[in-house]
């Protein structure tokens, strides 16, 4: 068994991607990163470089290629499903299947790795959706089917759902990227006070530069050259973040925190 540590999670040597025609195709190798509990971190880099795969790796829904993960002081390939289901919960940018199924009853289905073989749930599975619910501020969903709600009321009751299941580590994947500027913000800026206030780790990958910056306790870079990773301010000081989009159509500008055309 690993010694448990202050970093929830840790990779050594990580090298991931996919497979196909029996080969091992390489997206990024060489990865040594590490989480400290309760830290919200961004993962932030170009369309296709590798954001995607690397949250999936560490969540298990996808496998590594080489390596070590080490969640929680544990081998992450010795880890149940059961038992990762009472760590890591995962939200990804994926339609929901057809059903009946109102708001309530879609974020009462985080509760599934804690109920029994029949799915009863107990009082203290209604005590964590009701607390879910009230964190996410939308007890005037829980009665809606959830196709009668809005891509950004969607992703609130997603979140809820993640929530619902007690996890100390959240991992969403994209997780506004079909929200307007309003919605985007709120989903940011819920995500830093679930991480705050309630010691949640999250990981989540995004393109919203802007609110990484602001909101962020840490950055993964991913370039062509692999990942940087170090606190928001670091890599803002020593010019990593203004290295990521190297363009001749755009300029890092230090004090807004954000790309501008040139």
């Amino acid at each position: 068994m690993t010694e448990k540590s202050s970093h929830i999670i840790k990779t050594s040597n990580l090298t991931i991607g996919y497979h196909h025609k029996k080969e091992n195709i390489c997206v990024v190798d060489n990865i040594n990163i590490q989480i400290s509990k309760g830290s919200f971190v961004c993962i932030l880099g170009k369309n296709g470089i590798g954001k995607s795969t690397l949250l999936r790796t560490l969540s298990k829904v996808q496998e590594k290629l080489s390596g070590e993960i080490i969640l929680d002081g544990e081998p992450l390939e010795s880890i149940s499903t059961a038992t990762l289901a009472k760590k890591m919960s995962l939200v990804l940018t994926e339609n929901i299947p057809e059903s009946n199924l109102t708001v309530y009853e879609l974020i009462a289905l985080g509760r599934q790795p804690y109920t029994n073989w029949i799915g009863k749930l107990s009082p203290k599975d209604y005590k964590q959706i009701d607390l879910a619910i009230q964190q996410t501020h939308i007890e005037d969903l829980i009665d809606k089917k959830h196709d009668e709600l809005s891509d950004g009321q969607l992703q609130k009751v997603m979140i809820a759902r993640a929530l619902s299941q007690d996890t100390e580590i959240i991992t969403l994947d994209e997780p506004t990227v079909h929200l307007d500027l309003h919605n985007t913000i709120e989903t940011f800026t819920l995500l830093k006070k679930l991480s705050r206030d309630f010691n949640k780790t999250i990981l989540i990958s995004t393109h919203e530069i802007h609110l990484a910056l602001q909101l962020a306790d840490e950055l993964w870079l991913l370039n062509e050259d692999g990942i940087i990773t170090g606190k928001t301010e670091e890599l803002l000081k020593n010019g990593s973040v203004a290295k990521l989009f190297d363009s001749d159509l755009m300029r890092f500008d230090a004090k807004l925190r954000q790309f501008v055309p040139l």
